[in-house]
């Protein structure tokens, strides 16, 4: 179990990139067999860049350690123990990012209701809990161009996100970097949470008292310390280390 403190053998991140797979199952957040959870492999030889993908087909329950493929940065098959291939187009964004960000090791894209809604709005997520606080002045925009099989899209993906590590894909979904797969789940969670709790409070019809720049500023450089501890190894991660302990109740055939 990978706790934050070590960078993770291959077959390690195949067991959290199946993890991260069922756990988005698990709280509802995959669209039948599309988007992607995507991490970083080594590189292979000669300096090939190699990257883990689910099979296309796939949904997201059914993803295990050893049915990930294997593929370079164009979503070509270079080792696929399922058999199925992969869905290379939807490959399109996550290629784009891994190959400009040498900083993530994983890059994780959803369609949730929630959060198709909020990038479908012009503000955003906005700073009205702690949730939310984490992610102020720290998400980047990209407007909406269809779906997305255009390379020529790439370079604007990579342009619009820059060094930030979420990315609201307008009238689209969400996209979240990590350090590790694990550092992905949990924005991914928390913006989710961030998504929901806004389109309650702003259901309501009441007036929503939005927080102080100074302390959603302050909120999220805590959150980033706390983050940072744990990817830079200084700490260990039982937030993530709970959440596997999850599916090993949940679904253990992760790990398979």
């Amino acid at each position: 179990m990978h706790d934050g403190t070590t960078a993770p053998g291959i077959s390690e991140l195949r067991r959290d990139l199946a993890a991260a797979y069922r756990l988005i199952a698990l709280e509802g957040m995959d669209d039948s067999i599309y988007t992607h959870i995507s991490a970083r492999l080594p590189d292979g030889p000669g300096g090939q860049k190699q990257f883990l993908l689910n099979p296309y087909g796939l949904r997201f329950d059914e993803v295990t350690a050893s049915n990930l493929v294997t593929v370079d940065e164009t979503g070509a098959v270079l080792d696929d123990p399922y058999g199925a291939g992969v869905n290379a187009a939807g490959f399109t964004i996550h290629s784009a990012v891994h190959m400009a960000r040498h900083d993530a090791v994983c890059v994780l894209h959803t369609h949730t209701v929630a959060g198709v809604a909020v990038s479908s709005v012009q503000e955003g997520v906005l700073p009205l809990n702690q949730w939310s606080a984490q992610f102020f002045g720290r998400v980047a925009f990209h407007d909406y161009e269809g779906i997305a099989l255009d390379l020529d899209e790439r370079a604007r993906i990579v342009a619009d996100l820059g060094d930030r590590f979420v990315m609201m894909l307008r009238n689209h979904g969400t996209l979240l970097l990590g350090r590790s797969v694990a550092e992905a789940m949990k924005l991914a969670l928390n913006l989710e949470r961030s998504c929901k709790a806004q389109i309650a409070a702003l259901g309501m019809g009441l007036t929503p008292v939005v927080l102080s720049d100074e302390v959603a500023e302050h909120t999220a450089r805590q959150y980033q310390s706390a983050y940072d501890g744990v990817e830079n190894g200084n700490k260990p991660d039982p937030e993530w280390a709970a959440m596997l302990r999850r599916l090993d109740r949940a679904a253990p055939d992760y790990k398979d």
